[in-house]
């Protein structure tokens, strides 16, 4: 037997497919293979909802806390299980890091090829180092995210590859079950929910999640609020960013695959899209790690997206008084280091002797 099972009746393991497969539409042919992924930590933020102006509930979602430090690992289980089931040996998907390292993680687990192919540029070396620590073939083309999503479809009809981006359906399902996980949290669907978009899959699925919640247990509905860098915001702008470019690689893409149901997700909850620049990102980064949270820049959207809009009056602290909020943060700050690292100060260097220490620390000196 390849790979690692588990079945949804063990009860010495979780994970997404245990806990929420009756509520996912996958194939009978489908066979677990988990890491455990789901059930991360839905953090109160007394402190930044204060800052922002007070009289709301501020969670956050820390999606960081997946095996592989993102939430891609909720929809790539679902996939490589299905293709598991059904036989296949060869998995294949464009990133711009985390896709990368979800997929050459579960491919592992069970005994899978995996194939990675990224853009040229910029790709947070956290990411592509795990696909690689992982097995993957990582193949880098002479061009954009989009140009690798477009090979790697097309070779997965002429050869028996799975693909599994978003565009694989079954991402989907098991990427909708961190919707399951709040409601079960909080008790209800929060009033607005808060996250970045690239390729879009996840702002999609979250709203399948939640409709889908709502209509199993009278949950409510959220608006949504999706936020894309400035440098890479074609739903905002309306039309595809030949080249896009932001601080937030995960989210540096110019033509989402799932963009109408994004659209569609933020319009029918009431919700919207916006952009905001890399600094406000970059900024609101900084704010979480004050918190204890250290996100990758991305993930920093979605708050940075609340921040502006209740800044520029586009959304009211009235409208919020006594509401609940989620953000999602979509990625651990291990993902994507390299702006920190480069940014932050050498270490203070001092003797090995107590008056030196004391001076330091205390100003005080003997």
């Amino acid at each position: 037997m390849r790979g690692f099972l588990n079945t949804p009746d063990s009860s010495l393991y979780s994970g997404v497919l245990a806990r929420y497969g009756a509520w996912m539409d996958l194939p009978a042919h489908t066979r677990p293979v988990t890491l455990l992924e789901g059930n991360t930590p839905l953090i109160p933020m007394p402190r930044l909802a204060q800052e922002l102006g007070g009289g709301f509930e501020l969670f956050v979602k820390f999606e960081g806390m997946n095996p592989t430090g993102s939430f891609k690992d909720r929809g790539m289980t679902a996939a490589i299980s299905e293709a598991f089931g059904r036989g296949v040996h060869t998995v294949i998907c464009a990133s711009t890091g985390n896709t990368a390292a979800s997929a050459a993680a579960y491919a592992a687990r069970a005994q899978m090829r995996a194939i990675v192919i990224i853009p040229e540029g910029k790709v947070a070396a956290g990411k592509l180092a795990g696909a690689v620590a992982y097995g993957a073939q990582v193949i880098q083309i002479q061009g954009s995210f989009d140009d690798a999503l477009s090979l790697v479809v097309e070779i997965s009809e002429r050869h028996p590859i799975a693909l599994v981006n978003s565009l694989n359906p079954y991402r989907l399902e098991g990427q909708k079950t961190a919707a399951f996980e709040i409601v079960d949290a909080l008790g209800s669907a929060p009033d607005w929910l808060c996250l970045p978009v690239g390729n879009a899959g996840n702002i999609t699925s979250y709203w399948m999640g939640f409709r889908q919640d709502h209509a199993r247990r009278s949950s409510g509905l959220p608006r949504i609020l999706g936020v894309q860098a400035e440098g890479a915001a074609p739903l905002v702008l309306g039309h595809p960013v030949e080249h896009p470019e932001t601080v937030a690689t995960a989210i540096r893409i110019g033509k989402p695959a799932r963009g109408e149901q994004a659209l569609e997700a933020a319009e029918q909850s009431g919700g919207r899209i916006i952009a905001v620049s890399d600094a406000e990102i970059l900024a609101m980064q900084r704010r979480l790690a004050g918190e204890g949270v250290w996100v990758e820049p991305a993930s920093a959207a979605g708050l940075a997206g609340l921040a502006r809009q209740l800044r520029e009056g586009k959304m009211r602290l009235s409208e919020l008084r006594g509401r609940r909020v989620v953000a999602v943060c979509t990625g651990h700050g291990l993902k994507d280091p390299e702006i920190i690292a480069h940014n932050m100060p050498a270490p203070l260097r001092l003797p090995a002797r107590m008056d030196a220490l004391e001076e330091a620390i205390l100003g005080v000196s003997r």
